[in-house]
């Protein structure tokens, strides 16, 4: 009677903490696959590009259990891990970047790029490694225009932190903004067309 006892409590305790195993999952795991598509969209909204393939990933992380098929246990808590973790991972499949705060920013954002276009293509200014624009040469950019790009620059700026924190937001993670940001940072450097600058990791300004 003492050992059912004690397999019931052992059990009772591998389960609570697989559970909270999975929460903790659910709470840490950014989904860099999913940003990277996500991002990928909203670049080529913004850009009017046709967009690379998205990446593809097979992040498989289902729990094996160890073979032991004959302690029952262990099976138990093979099967509850195998209902929590895949029904996380399901959940963060996809970011949701079609709020109404998003698509406003992305539409800003696009409507923009019309007017910073030129500035990229003269080298004028570039994409830097935190996500954000910045003047690369001033020499560039016609006297009587230069205040206009300032403003454009800032304005643009504005526009992509908000959209990081917004990204972050939507999907219930403040603490992601961060990794979205960064995210995009690689993403607008890899689709950005030929001749326009970024900056490598060092903040060194290459060309593309």
């Amino acid at each position: 009677m003492r050992s059912a006892s004690f397999k019931f409590s052992t059990l009772l305790a591998l389960v609570s903490c697989l559970a909270v195993a999975a929460c903790v999952t659910i709470n840490v795991y950014f989904p860099a696959a999913a940003a990277e598509k996500a991002a990928d969209k909203i670049i080529d909204d913004i850009w009017g590009g046709s967009g690379q393939p998205p990446a593809n990933d097979n992040d498989k992380r289902g729990a094996v259990a160890p073979d032991r098929a004959k302690d029952v246990l262990l099976a138990a808590a093979h099967s509850v891990l195998n209902l929590l973790v895949p029904a996380a991972q399901a959940a963060q499949a996809d970011l949701n970047v079609s709020t109404p705060a998003i698509r406003q920013l992305t539409q800003s954002m696009e409507a923009r790029h019309a007017q910073l276009k030129k500035y990229y293509d003269s080298g004028a200014i570039g994409l830097t490694r935190d996500g954000l624009v910045e003047v690369r040469d001033q020499n560039l950019v016609p006297l009587p225009e230069r205040n206009s790009v300032r403003k454009l620059v800032a304005d643009e700026n504005a526009d992509r932190a908000n959209l990081y924190r917004e990204i972050a937001n939507a999907n219930g993670h403040p603490e992601w903004e961060m990794d979205i940001r960064t995210t995009f940072a690689e993403r607008w450097a890899s689709k950005a067309a030929p001749g326009w600058y970024f900056q490598d990791q060092n903040g060194a300004w290459k060309k593309k």
